[in-house]
């Protein structure tokens, strides 16, 4: 299935969900239950690579340094992941959430479940600390 006809699909899942009263997060909360997760894969050379390995999913809208994507008709631009504005929540849990879950309410920001395993996932967590932009 591709990309867009999934965000499509999504998008009137999510909306349905809504329809019948689903309280989902606004663009600017993180979720207070995902914040308390704690990334149980130290940041290793070894994991930070495995995690860059597992970013190629996410370059095509992130971009290939994380710095951002220019978004399209059908859907707005992907976030910078170097800066240091979070919009969903900044903790590894959060972060780890977004990408396993996706965004509510509008998915834009697309689940990964069901193609990234958990290890993966925090791996993943584990190379966007490291692109992070220093002060």
């Amino acid at each position: 299935m591709g990309a867009v006809k999934l965000r499509f699909l999504l998008s009137i899942v999510a909306g349905s969900a809504l329809a019948c009263g689903f309280q989902g997060l606004t663009a600017a909360q993180g979720n207070p239950e995902a914040a308390k997760l704690r990334n149980p894969i130290a940041p290793t050379a070894d994991s930070v690579a495995a995690g860059k390995k597992a970013f190629a999913k996410c370059a095509s809208c992130h971009g290939i340094n994380g710095e951002g994507g220019p978004g399209n008709d059908l859907i707005p631009a992907a976030p910078s992941l170097v800066d240091d504005q979070w919009d969903h929540g900044s903790t590894d849990g959060e972060i780890f959430d977004n990408i396993k879950n996706g965004v509510p309410p509008d998915f834009n920001m697309v689940p990964f479940k069901d193609q990234l395993k958990d290890e993966e996932i925090w791996n993943l967590v584990n190379y966007i600390r490291s692109i992070a932009k220093k002060k």
